[in-house]
């Protein structure tokens, strides 16, 4: 989870919020500008927006597009909006790139382990019942087509679940509609997942906090520097539960159908659109900390693990991130 840190005014800034997907949303804008802005005008389209994304991807509202098409049991084509059609769609992409460790249909196994809509009474389930889950997981079974906007089921029973990618499609939609009025200099947060264009109110790089991945308190581990970059953290700190002493995440691989289990705590990804580093985040924080590193690293990825160990918390950096944030791995 990353939070936005706090910034003494030089210059003309305004900030609005409000309540979205489940959590809150954040916008400050920094410029001269900002004086000219009606914020009750702004916040009333923000708002308008995220309740039309919520209304497209949202698995928690039952006459929702993806709610229709996930309670569809046809394999004809089902209409839904270009938007939602983008998200799947570069949300099958790093499918494809990770081999499954990000898949977007996981939905069954993580109802099925109480982490989804219906959290229910933290219990393991039956591996029969693991197995039976796995069989309508995969992204393989999701068609979709761009020109006349669907998609199509290849199995009556996959599910969609768009909230590893939705939060960070929102934010750059939100950017997008900033940037439509003429507004440069602005942060965009929903939920962590962040959109920095421009400068702050000291015309320098927006300043942001990645929280310390512990699950007692908030508080800061890391300062980030965002210049027109978007950053997405994904961890395991916050939303688990415990069984007779072992800890079982909220993190489901879809791959094997159980929560994972390496020393990954925490991993933020740096990029141009928030949509893609949510989606990594994600995806990353399947693969762990070697495999995730080495994920990051082919593919020119700018990311940042937090690793738990024995003695505390270590500290990596993908060679793109330390590119662009002028990161040094200690030895």
């Amino acid at each position: 989870m990353a939070c936005q840190t706090d910034q003494t005014a030089s210059v003309s800034k305004l900030h609005f919020e409000g309540p979205t997907m489940g959590t809150q949303f954040h916008i400050t804008i920094s410029s001269s500008a900002s004086a000219e802005v009606d914020v009750a005008l702004l916040k009333k389209e923000v708002d308008q927006l995220l309740q039309n994304i919520n209304q497209q991807m949202s698995t928690y509202i039952k006459d929702s597009e993806l709610s229709r098409f996930n309670q569809n049991q046809s394999n004809d084509w089902f209409e839904v909006t270009p938007e939602v059609v983008k998200v799947v769609s570069a949300g099958i992409n790093i499918s494809q790139e990770s081999e499954g460790a990000f898949d977007m249909t996981v939905g069954p196994l993580v109802n099925l382990w109480h982490f989804g809509p219906d959290p229910g009474k933290k219990t393991i389930p039956e591996t029969s019942r693991i197995e039976a889950a796995r069989k309508s997981v995969g992204y393989q079974h999701i068609a979709l087509r761009r020109d006349q906007p669907a998609l199509k089921k290849l199995i009556p029973d996959v599910y969609l679940d768009l909230s590893a990618i939705a939060k960070g499609y929102a934010v750059d939609a939100v950017g997008v509609l900033l940037e439509s009025q003429g507004i440069e200099n602005y942060l965009v947060e929903i939920g962590g997942e962040m959109r920095a264009r421009g400068h702050n109110q000291k015309r320098l790089a927006w300043r942001v906090g990645i929280e310390k991945p512990v699950s007692e308190t908030r508080v800061v581990q890391k300062i980030v520097s965002l210049a027109d970059l978007s950053m997405a953290t994904s961890g395991n700190y916050r939303n688990f539960f415990e069984v007779e002493g072992t800890t079982y995440s909220h993190t489901i691989d879809p791959r094997t159908g159980r929560p994972v289990k390496h020393s990954l705590a925490s991993v933020s990804v740096v990029g141009e659109t928030c949509m893609n580093c949510d989606a990594q985040a994600t995806c990353l924080m399947v693969l762990g900390p070697e495999a995730g590193y080495n994920w990051a690293k082919d593919r020119n990825i700018a990311a940042y693990f937090i690793v738990k160990t024995e003695n505390g918390f270590t500290e990596r950096f993908s060679p793109r991130w330390q590119e662009l944030l002028g990161e040094v791995n200690k030895p």
